[in-house]
């Protein structure tokens, strides 16, 4: 993962994912290789074979905003994807490395002990970083020094948690490379995506499709051991003054049988959780893969 050839790299992982059957091709006989060939990338775009091989071999980085949407449509891809091929063409500097610790505002920390609900905070690169006793008796995992991507790919308990674990996995993956964006020198993402590329070839998989959607909330589905079916919404909310931080906080339907459930949460904490220190250490390597 290198700032290398990031758009070259981009376009790649997409026309191969495209069926020439959803652009109108008819193939004939067998193909080496899935997906769109180079020049007919070009010609549904409108534009020659010889730039857009420039394109993928990173010799030209700078196509126009034009060009790219023309290459969006051919990818079919949405507008968040749109949104962060466009944000890969310009060839500016790196920005500037990002401190290895991160703080929690205060009035975010106080929230958590207040709240009432299972919510815990978040880094752009998916480490929690402070959690409330709720959060982590809903899953263990939701604790300062964790790592969501990781927990999920590597750790068999969290799996279990979440019944849809297959689709749900493929959109954390796409969320975190959106996250991520165009800041591929960052120590910290860098160390991750290592860690988990070597540990996880379901991550291998995923990371290489270069797929990108928005980090949002939504319903949720959980299996938990001892409160049985859950039925939740997931809230993700920006954290302002912060590097990419959010709160991301569970709930429940009133009334229902998952907001009950939630009720007794608190009980299954033998005792209150410690919220993370004040500055939060590089997060622990998995002790599994």
């Amino acid at each position: 993962m290198t700032r290398s050839n990031v758009l070259g790299d981009y376009l790649r992982a997409r026309r191969h994912l495209v069926d020439p059957a959803d652009v109108g091709l008819h193939v004939a006989g067998v193909r080496r290789t899935p997906g769109l060939r180079r020049e007919e990338v070009a010609t549904l775009a409108g534009i020659s074979a010889d730039y857009y091989l420039r394109l993928e071999q990173g010799r030209d980085r700078n196509p126009s905003p034009q060009v790219l949407r023309a290459l969006a449509r051919v990818f079919g891809l949405d507008e968040t994807a749109t949104q962060y091929l466009l944000s890969l063409s310009a060839d500016r500097p790196a920005p500037a490395r990002r401190p290895r610790r991160e703080v929690v505002p205060a009035g975010i920390r106080q929230l958590l002990e207040v709240i009432g609900l299972p919510a815990f905070v978040e880094s752009r690169s998916f480490d929690v970083l402070a959690a409330n006793r709720l959060a982590t008796a809903l899953s263990p995992r939701l604790r300062p020094g964790e790592n969501r991507l990781r927990s999920m790919l590597l750790d068999a308990d969290e799996q279990a948690l979440h019944p849809g674990w297959e689709t749900i996995i493929g959109g954390m993956v796409a969320a975190f490379r959106a996250s991520v964006g165009t800041d591929v020198d960052d120590p910290r993402i860098v160390q991750l995506v290592g860690e988990l590329s070597l540990a996880s070839e379901r991550f291998r998989q995923l990371w290489a499709r270069h797929d990108v959607k928005p980090l949002a909330g939504g319903q949720v589905r959980m299996d938990h051991p001892e409160l049985g079916p859950l039925e939740l919404r997931l809230e993700k909310l920006p954290i302002s003054d912060t590097d990419g931080q959010l709160l991301v906080v569970y709930h429940a339907e009133p009334g229902s049988d998952s907001a009950r459930s939630l009720a007794l949460l608190g009980s299954l904490a033998d005792e209150p959780q410690q919220l993370q220190p004040q500055e939060t250490q590089q997060p622990r390597a998995s002790a599994r893969g």
